[in-house]
């Protein structure tokens, strides 16, 4: 499974070769760095570590900073895993580009919802409310009873778990299956998906190839100039 990590820049359209209207998300793919490339004799799972989004060094701690610099790669923002059994030509220090992806390909897009804040059962859960809305009514938007009888007659009610109740909502881990490639602009680093996808403008996406489509692809890797500069240097020479 190949993956790419991405800022999300907003919506617009495009109009495909039937002059039909398609809506599409606009996300800034790449290029990635790859941190660190685990394997399953050494880690016990495969995967590929991408940093995407280059930040100020103070807002990274030493540990993070370490860690970035041990794959000759600057501060970045955002930095996360991605699961594949083939890691054939994926090396720390290279980059990763949109061009992994080709039109007509479907992705799965991971990002954090908008947060709404504290919402009540009706919107956060779609209830419907109360049947009347008339004067005198003290229902109209209340979840009603959320207790009962769990030990029989006599026994206290109990609210059981999982009950749906107002809270807090928004704001968490979303995945948004099966969206269709639309356009992929590897000069401007730009990659245009049908429809929408998790998150806020100008929030960090992980883009991976889609589950349930099945298709097969290798990694296609650019080298780093810090990479090449490395491997340039002649055998026992300072550093």
């Amino acid at each position: 499974m190949i993956g790419i990590l991405a800022k999300k820049i907003g919506m617009t359209q495009l109009f495909d070769e039937d002059g039909r209207q398609v809506p599409v998300t606009v996300l800034e793919a790449g290029p990635c760095y790859v941190t660190e490339v685990r394997s399953k004799e050494k880690h016990g799972y495969s995967a590929v570590q991408l940093g995407f989004g280059q930040a100020k060094e103070k807002r990274l701690s030493r540990a993070q900073l370490g860690h970035l610099k041990k794959s000759h790669s600057p501060a970045l923002k955002f930095v996360r895993e991605i699961r594949t059994e083939d890691t054939e030509g994926l090396r720390v220090g290279a980059k990763v580009a949109v061009d992994n992806f080709e039109n007509g390909d479907f992705v799965d897009v991971e990002g954090v919802s908008i947060g709404k804040g504290f919402q009540g059962a009706v919107k956060r859960h779609g209830f419907r409310g109360a049947a009347s809305f008339s004067h005198g009514d003290m229902q109209h938007r209340k979840v009603g009873s959320i207790g009962s009888k769990a030990g029989g007659v006599g026994c206290r009610k109990k609210v059981r778990k999982g009950k749906r109740l107002p809270g807090h909502m928004g704001d968490e881990r979303i995945t948004t299956q099966n969206l269709k490639v639309i356009k992929v602009d590897a000069e401007n680093h730009l990659l245009a998906v049908r429809g929408s996808v998790p998150g806020a403008e100008n929030g960090y996406v992980v883009v991976r190839q889609a589950m349930k489509r099945g298709t097969v692809r290798k990694w296609k890797v650019l080298e780093a100039e810090s990479s090449k500069a490395e491997a340039a240097k002649p055998e026992g020479s300072a550093s």
